[in-house]
């Protein structure tokens, strides 16, 4: 077996508002011929690309499943991304497989070709165009522009909880419960599954959330609260007492939103939870680079919220 198909070196300069993408391609027959799409997905979530092994065959699994492998000694489910978008792919088109790790789970995709990294910076990532989001099942994190059409970055997250593969999701839901003390947090995401679940658990637990979307809407939403509060004469912690953070946004990232919040005056004594289904140690160091105050692998809502009540006690510290 084929160990590695591209070194996935950690190059970029924390907070740029940059990522590297794996650029890959599945193809569709269609009557007027082969059909090309270009997806894309963060090169943190991949922990090598892989020639096609042999998959072995799992009865009463999910039609998307495709069956299960063995990569670094660990059985991975496969999952086919055609079968998952409904269309008809050509047999011999079968190369390679995504082994993909986040949530702390592991998981292989079929992909027809890998072509390449690509670096971009969240900025470029727009939204998609809503007829596309729909095909795709509204799992579209969002397009970005590139000389070869348009690419498409996939929310796995989102493909997988619908396949039904990620329990987290559904654990972390049902274990909140009320806490003594409540807070208003803003959380940035965007995710709607993600958002759901942790607005589920902080509002179960009595807490006040401000949602956004992205990195930039949250930013523009703290600089609005903290307008307001030098209006009146008081700090922004008593309008927001902590930001939890995804990293993964278009627009602007998590690790950006976090170092613009440390750095800015004002918004510094304001705690960050950096989010992230992101599990690997070198974006939990790259988060406290930036001077996040706490990393946690979505979703543990015990842990969650017992950094939620501690980080949010510590607000002002650092004005």
């Amino acid at each position: 077996m084929e160990e590695k198909k591209y070194g996935l070196p950690d190059v970029l300069e924390t907070g740029s508002n940059e990522l590297e993408i794996v650029d890959f391609r599945i193809y569709e027959d269609r009557e007027t011929g082969l059909y090309e799409w270009i997806f894309g997905v963060n090169v943190a979530k991949i922990r090598e690309v892989l020639m096609l092994p042999k998959i072995t065959k799992v009865p009463n699994m999910p039609p998307e499943v495709e069956g299960m492998t063995e990569i670094r000694d660990k059985l991975v489910p496969v999952i086919s991304l055609a079968r998952w978008m409904g269309i008809e792919e050509p047999e011999q088109r079968k190369k390679y497989i995504l082994h993909l790790e986040f949530l702390r789970e592991n998981v292989g995709v079929i992909v027809h070709d890998a072509k390449r990294i690509r670096r971009i910076t969240w900025a470029d990532i727009k939204k998609p165009p809503e007829t596309l989001n729909q095909k795709l099942n509204g799992r579209i994190t969002g397009v970005v522009d590139t000389e070869d059409g348009l690419l498409i970055i996939l929310d796995f997250e989102g493909i997988l909880h619908d396949i039904g593969l990620l329990k987290v999701f559904h654990e972390a839901a049902s274990e909140g419960g009320a806490v003594e003390e409540t807070y208003t947090i803003l959380v940035a995401d965007d995710s709607p599954v993600a958002r759901k679940i942790i607005t589920d658990i902080l509002e179960s637990a009595g807490h006040n959330v401000i949602m956004a979307e992205d990195g930039l809407e949250a930013y523009e939403k703290l600089m609005k609260y903290l307008e307001k509060a030098k209006s009146e004469g008081r700090p922004i912690t008593d309008y927001i007492q902590l930001v939890i953070t995804d990293i993964e946004m278009p627009n602007m990232d998590g690790l950006t939103l976090t170092k613009k919040i440390k750095e800015s005056i004002g918004l510094m004594g304001l705690p960050v939870i950096v989010n992230s289904t992101l599990s690997d140690d070198s974006n939990r160091q790259r988060a406290y680079r930036v001077n996040a105050d706490a990393y946690i692998v979505k979703f543990d809502a015990k842990d969650l919220l017992q950094l939620v009540r501690k980080m949010a006690k510590k607000r002002g510290a650092s004005e």
